[in-house]
């Protein structure tokens, strides 16, 4: 399916949800697209990479996976290329950052070099720090929450946050407004549909759905600090904004909101966890 996607969008159906990131960017990084199948000794590891994309059968978070299409975006970023995964430009810098991480550099993406990547991603965020310490964090003071004003937010909602992240959250938002095609306007919009959620909301949210396993749902949810966030950035046909089922998942990491949220959240302090692309958190207080 990865193969006939990338010749769908070669014809030119640019509309096809996931064609731009088919199509690796040219720009000075890379010296354009005909670099990205350069160099000729890493087409092996790219044939790896392209059949694996798809079909890897693992579980990065817990989880039973098919592929890593998913995660292609942050580890495209984690190794600073353009190059689409199944280049010979992607294995190549892939196998520079494995070198560098004391892996073996063979260029392909395998859970070990994943599984570092996984590590540096989560370490980023306090709260983990905080889980691995066995360390669940209180929940702030009423005093330091404020709802989110309404322009931010999805409709019907009514959504708090510290004060401190919240100011952060508008500068972010607002910025992604004007910079992301497709960011801020229509059904998509990107705005926040979940914040602050209490430990008695969460535990009674476990105890009548069941699900919370650390991977559906967390029993020391990272929202009872007040500083993580949940945003639309769009959703499958036949799934929920919050859905994580791996086609949803896959979709939402494909739009423009999420793409330019990984290029830019981080300059206003916030930082994904992988596995929901939806899910940010605030760092620049702590938990």
């Amino acid at each position: 399916m990865q193969r006939l996607a990338a010749v769908v969008c070669l014809v030119g159906l640019s509309l096809l949800a996931g064609c731009a990131a088919l199509r690796p960017p040219s720009g000075p990084l890379f010296g354009g697209r005909g670099a990205c199948a350069r160099p000729a000794s890493f087409t092996a590891a790219a044939m790896a990479n392209t059949d694996s994309l798809d079909q890897m059968a693992w579980s990065p978070f817990g989880r039973p996976e098919h592929g890593w299409a998913i995660y292609a975006l942050r580890i495209q970023r984690e190794i600073k290329t353009g190059c689409a995964p199944q280049t010979a430009g992607f294995a190549q810098r892939l196998a520079i950052w494995q070198g560098a991480h004391a892996l073996s550099p063979s260029g392909v993406l395998d859970p070990a070099s994943f599984g570092a990547m996984k590590a540096l991603w989560q370490t980023a965020r306090p709260y983990v720090v905080l889980r691995a310490a066995g360390v669940c964090p209180d929940p702030p003071p009423d005093a330091a929450l404020a709802p989110i004003r309404a322009s931010d937010v999805f409709p019907g909602k009514t959504v708090l946050l510290r004060k401190t992240a919240m100011r952060s959250l508008h500068r972010m938002l607002s910025a992604a407004w004007a910079d992301a095609p497709g960011a801020g306007h229509g059904p998509n919009k990107l705005l926040v549909f979940s914040g602050f959620r209490s430990p008695a909301y969460d535990a009674d949210r476990c105890a009548r759905e069941n699900n919370c396993d650390g991977v559906g749902r967390a029993s020391c949810s990272a929202h009872r600090t007040g500083l993580a966030v949940d945003l639309v950035l769009g959703f499958a046909p036949g799934y929920a904004v919050d859905s994580s089922a791996d086609a949803n998942r896959l979709y939402q990491t494909r739009t423009p909101a999420y793409r330019w949220l990984v290029d830019n959240a981080q300059r206003f302090g916030f930082v994904n966890y992988p596995f929901e692309p939806w899910h940010w958190e605030w760092t620049g207080d702590a938990p």
